[in-house]
């Protein structure tokens, strides 16, 4: 069993990389074991690739195709799919920018990556039904700091110190020409979130992104907001809490901990 798996392990890193494999490996009858490698390498390679080209648009455009189809080769040869699923490859783009050096004039570029990631993941995340505002009525106000709120699992929040979300505009079917665009303008708190089908990309106040990045790693909503006002003063949770309960965001409590 452990030579079969050696085998298949061998084979694997001959298609992700492009090394050869070591004699008496495998045996092609009809044609050399180069050949028959580079058949599966093609495929393996061009459907990562095709699969890179969906997931991030914007990056492709922004360095062009000889370039995307350099940088897509290094990074499918350092992250091999590890799902069935195609639309989960790719979301080590981002940190892998960060250490590819011919990248690295478009000082942005990760953030882009983190930007398209968000998108295409809340495209194809879980669904779930709107806040029952019956079961929140259920709820005694002096427990309501002890609420542990859940966002929507299409939600990604990002920020950035770089006007990416003007950037990601101008790359859209019709939009405005990317000269406009000056890096130096300052940057962007962003959420990412789907409504119905459709994927937003909404520009947010620090304060509400500081607050819904608390309740997202569970904090709850006393702790969270008191962590907010420290940083943001002027934050108002009653307003904050209705709009991001109107938009879907905050999709439903924990009540485990409250007495």
């Amino acid at each position: 069993m452990s030579n079969w798996a050696d085998t298949l392990a061998q084979f694997a890193a001959v298609i992700r990389t492009g090394a050869g494999f070591a004699p008496g490996v495998v045996s092609c009858p009809r044609y050399s074991q180069e050949r028959g490698a580079e058949v599966y390498r093609n495929n393996y390679r061009g459907t990562l690739h095709d699969t890179l080209a969906g997931a991030y648009p914007v990056i492709r455009q922004l360095v062009g195709e000889d370039f995307f189809r350099l940088l897509a080769k290094r990074f499918i040869e350092q992250h091999p799919s590890r799902s069935g699923n195609l639309h989960r490859y790719g979301s080590e783009l981002a940190q892998f920018l960060l250490q590819f050096e011919p990248a690295w004039q478009l000082v942005y570029l990760p953030d882009m990556a983190r930007l398209e990631w968000a998108y295409h993941h809340a495209y194809f995340a879980d669904d779930v039904p709107p806040l029952e505002l019956t079961r929140l009525a259920t709820v005694a106000a002096r427990s309501y700091e002890k609420l542990r709120w859940r966002l929507h699992p299409s939600c990604a929040l990002l920020s950035s110190a770089y006007p990416v979300a003007a950037i990601w505009q101008a790359h859209q079917e019709g939009a405005a020409d990317l000269d406009a665009i000056d890096l130096g303008q300052g940057g962007d708190t962003l959420l990412v979130h789907r409504q119905g089908l459709r994927v937003e990309i909404f520009s947010i106040a620090a304060a509400s992104h500081h607050w819904l990045a608390q309740l997202q790693q569970g904090v709850a909503m006393g702790a969270a907001t008191d962590a907010t006002l420290e940083a943001h003063p002027d934050f108002d949770l009653p307003a904050t809490l209705r709009h991001w309960i109107a938009q879907g965001v905050l999709c439903n409590f924990d009540i485990d901990a409250i007495e």
